[in-house]
C-alpha cells in the first residue's frame, strides 16, 4: 500500500507589474476527480518577509494542513500550541464567514486560547496531556467562575476534536471528555427590589443611569444594550430592533432568531432615551446610543469597565448588600413580570428566551398589546409612574 508522501512545497519570488515583489508558495493538491493539481498562494511581499526562512515560517500551519494525510512526523503538529495554531487558522479566522461559529464565538475562543490555555499547555506534546492534570489546573484558577472554567474546558476539547478530525488522534482519545468541571454558579444573582433599583440609579451618572433603566425595563442583556444604535429605535411605534451585541469591543450578531425580535419600549423609557439623545455628542443615526467618549464615539465602552467604575460603587453607596451586576437588571425584569402574574408566553417573548415548548414556539405568539401592557406594569413599579405624573403636573 502506497502511503501519501510528505511534501514541503516550494517558494518563488514573483515580480509584479504593479506593486512589490512577492513570495508565492506552491504545492500539489488533489482535485474533486482525484487528479493532482498544482496550487499557489501569495504569502506576502518580500519587504514583509525579507528571507525565505521567514516566508517558510509564515506557511508552517498551511504545510500541516496540506500534509494532514501524511504519516511522517513532520506532517503532524507535536505540541498543543502547534495544534491550537492550526485549529485557530482554520476554524477561528475572524475574516472568514462560518456556518458553525459566529464572529463573537470565534473571538471568545481566541481569547481563552491566548490568555489561558496556550500559556499553560502550549509547550506540552498534546498527546501527553491528561484529564487529571487539566482538572486540577481548572480547580486552581481562582479568578474565573465555574461557567467560565467550563468554557475553557470546552475550547480545549474543540482543539482535541480538531486533531481527531485530521487523524492526529484516534476516536476516543480526547482527554477532555474525562475532565470533571461543574457549571454551577457559585454566586446567585438576586433581583432588586423596586426601592433598591430607584436608590441605585440615583447614584449613577446620566449615561449609566440610562443603561440601567433600559436593561431593567426591557430585559436586554448588557451586550445588547451596548450594541444599540440610534437607528435601531422607532420613536413612532416605540420599538427597538436588537440586531447586534458588543462584547469587549467586538461587534457580533445576536445568537438566536428569538433574540433578534423587536423589543417594545415604554413611554417613560423612551422619554429618558430622548433626553439622552439631546445631551450626547453622538446622536446621529449610525452612532452608538451609549458611545464611549474615550474613543470619540467609535465604539461603546466595555461592560466590565462600567461595572467596576460605576455600577458596583453606586450599589455600595446606595446601601445595597446584594452583589449587583448587569445581569441583575435582567433578573429584576423577569422577576417582576412573574410577580405581576403575566401570561407565561408573554414573559417568554419579552425575555426573548428560545422556547417553552416547540409547539408553543412555532404556533403561539403573544400579542403586542399584551407585551406592552406587561412591560408597562414593570415600569410602573420600577420608575413609580404615578409619582412622576404628579411631579410633572405640579
Amino acid at each position: 500500500m502506497n502511503r501519501p508522501r510528505y511534501q514541503h512545497g516550494f517558494f518563488s519570488r514573483i515580480k509584479r507589474k504593479k506593486g512589490p515583489e512577492v513570495w508565492v508558495y506552491r504545492w500539489r493538491d488533489i482535485d474533486a476527480a482525484g487528479k493532482p493539481k498544482m496550487r499557489a498562494l501569495v504569502v506576502g511581499p518580500v519587504t514583509q518577509y525579507s528571507t525565505e526562512t521567514a516566508a517558510w515560517k509564515a506557511v508552517s500551519t498551511l504545510r500541516l494542513d496540506i500534509n494532514y494525510h501524511s504519516f511522517r512526523p513532520e506532517g503532524q503538529p507535536e505540541t498543543f500550541e502547534q495544534l491550537a495554531e492550526h485549529y485557530q487558522k482554520l476554524e477561528l479566522d475572524l475574516e472568514k464567514e462560518s456556518e458553525r461559529k459566529v464572529r463573537q464565538t470565534k473571538q471568545t475562543y481566541n481569547v481563552y486560547l491566548k490568555s489561558r490555555i496556550v500559556p499553560r499547555w502550549g509547550g506540552q506534546p498534546f498527546r501527553e496531556i491528561k484529564a487529571v492534570a487539566v482538572e486540577r489546573w481548572l480547580g486552581s484558577i481562582d479568578d474565573l467562575s465555574n461557567g467560565s472554567k467550563a468554557k475553557v474546558k470546552y475550547v480545549m476539547s474543540e482543539v482535541f476534536q480538531h486533531a481527531i478530525r485530521y487523524g492526529w488522534l484516534n476516536d476516543g482519545e480526547n482527554p477532555m471528555f474525562a475532565v470533571r468541571q461543574s457549571t454551577k454558579r457559585t454566586r446567585v444573582t438576586e433581583p432588586l427590589e423596586a426601592a433598591e433599583f430607584r436608590a441605585l440609579i440615583l447614584e449613577l451618572p446620566q449615561k449609566m443611569r440610562l443603561i440601567g433603566i433600559v436593561a431593567a425595563t426591557t430585559g436586554l442583556r448588557i451586550s445588547e444594550v451596548l450594541g444599540l444604535k440610534w437607528k435601531d429605535i422607532d420613536w413612532k411605534t416605540l420599538q427597538m430592533e436588537v440586531t447586534r451585541s458588543v462584547v469587549d469591543g467586538v461587534i457580533g450578531k445576536c445568537k438566536t432568531e428569538t433574540s433578534r425580535r423587536p423589543v417594545p419600549i415604554d413611554e417613560l423609557t423612551a422619554g429618558e432615551l430622548l433626553a439622552w439623545k439631546q445631551e450626547t455628542a453622538y446622536a446621529e443615526s449610525e452612532d452608538w446610543v451609549f458611545a464611549s467618549e474615550k474613543v470619540q464615539g467609535r465604539m461603546p465602552p466595555w461592560a466590565d469597565t462600567l461595572l467596576d467604575r460605576f455600577l458596583q460603587p453606586a450599589a455600595k453607596r446606595a446601601g445595597i448588600t446584594k452583589w449587583v451586576g448587569f445581569h441583575t437588571f435582567r433578573h429584576t425584569y423577569s422577576t417582576l413580570l412573574k410577580a405581576n402574574g403575566e401570561d407565561v408566553k408573554v414573559v417568554q417573548e419579552l425575555m426573548r428566551h428560545a422556547n417553552i415548548t416547540t409547539t408553543m414556539n412555532i404556533y403561539t405568539k403573544a400579542l403586542t398589546p399584551a407585551k406592552r401592557e406587561a412591560q408597562s406594569r414593570v415600569v410602573d413599579v420600577l420608575l413609580d409612574r404615578s409619582r412622576n405624573a404628579k411631579e410633572n403636573a405640579a
